[in-house]
């Protein structure tokens, strides 16, 4: 999704830089971009053939001189050239002019290192960001996002589930008491689904149908009325196509090892959490934002876990990039929350 008319050249914007999806906040506006994180690229020359869900449509159907390339994983840049032409194509969308230098505030999980977030920072830079680049954390930009009272004195918890990483974060007075930052989020549901129907049927299944059987069957906790779909794949030991039937019980059997990580992710922030803070989580809940809330039955299976009230935010995954806009938006109000300071 993109917005048709160009934004004004002096916008400023907000940028949620996912491992799965990266989402653009303009400044009076609101989310004026949803892409996918991925870049086709040409092998001959470096250069862009298709950006965002273009490029994902071409995922493993690519000829030789064409790759696809998803350039974040695990929540951070893992080919940083293709990183800066993404940015710059997303940017080049919403804007309209290859010379605009808009403001920029952008999220990085809470785990990062020094190294990790200095290379968002250049890589903003490079695309076309006006120095200096303000930077966010995701957990705090999804309890913003997710309207929960941030500079209260009472706690907040917020588990932001994304691609690649699942952040957990206890909140109050405007700062992270604690956090547990894992690498297992969406990108691990999907690959565990791609190992299972390896391991008991012998097929080879892609990306794009592991994350369609994710969405459409995944679950965390048994369903009311468990279903079954038939699959199409490769079969390893003919290598011919070959089609099973696949049921609700399958899959949750394939994500019971990331699910219990993202649990145990959520057991590990509580149990470092002061009691004082833990008593108000006890009362108010704990908030589930990211796509990864989305997944089936995730908030029985935390409920029964942590003997918490469970909530999902209004709209998960747009949680980070609407607090980082309301950040932006209120910027000498929320500055204390961002990592660089300067002037916006």
């Amino acid at each position: 999704m993109v917005r048709s008319n160009p934004l004004g050249l002096g916008r400023d914007l907000a940028i949620d830089l996912g491992t799965a999806n990266t989402l653009i906040y303009a400044r009076g506006i609101g989310v004026v971009l949803d892409e996918p994180s991925v870049v086709a690229i040409n092998v001959n020359d470096g250069r862009p053939v298709a950006v965002g869900h273009q490029a994902k449509q071409m995922m493993g159907r690519t000829p030789s001189h064409i790759r696809t390339v998803r350039p974040l994983k695990d929540g951070v840049i893992a080919d940083f050239e293709v990183c800066e032409k993404m940015l710059r194509w997303f940017i080049q969308q919403v804007h309209g002019s290859k010379w605009s230098k808009p403001r920029m505030i952008i999220c990085v999980p809470s785990g990062i290192t020094g190294v990790e977030q200095r290379a968002v920072q250049d890589a903003a830079e490079y695309a076309g960001a006006r120095k200096p680049v303000h930077i966010i954390e995701e957990p705090m930009a999804a309890a913003i996002g997710a309207d929960l009272p941030v500079h209260a004195p009472n706690g907040s918890m917020v588990v932001d589930i994304g691609g690649g990483t699942t952040e957990v974060a206890v909140i109050s007075l405007g700062g992270i008491v604690t956090a547990q930052s894992v690498r297992v989020a969406g990108d691990e549901l999907d690959d565990a689904i791609i190992q299972y129907v390896k391991k008991e049927f012998s097929l080879a299944i892609g990306e794009r149908t592991s994350e369609e059987i994710k969405m459409q069957m995944g679950s965390a906790w048994p369903l009311p009325e468990e279903v079954t779909a038939d699959i199409r794949g490769r079969d390893l030991i003919s290598g011919l196509p070959r089609t099973i039937q696949l049921t609700t019980e399958h899959v949750r059997e394939a994500l019971e090892e990331p699910v219990s990580a993202i649990v145990d992710a959520v057991k590990a922030a509580l149990d470092r959490t002061p009691p004082e803070l833990a008593a108000d989580i006890m009362e108010e809940g704990i908030t589930l934002t990211g796509g990864g809330a989305l997944l089936q039955g995730l908030p029985d299976r935390l409920a029964h876990e942590t003997g918490m009230p469970i909530r999902i935010a209004e709209e998960p995954l747009f949680s980070v990039v609407v607090g980082s806009g309301k950040a932006l938006e209120n910027i000498d109000a929320m500055r204390s929350l961002m990592s660089l300071g300067g002037d916006l």
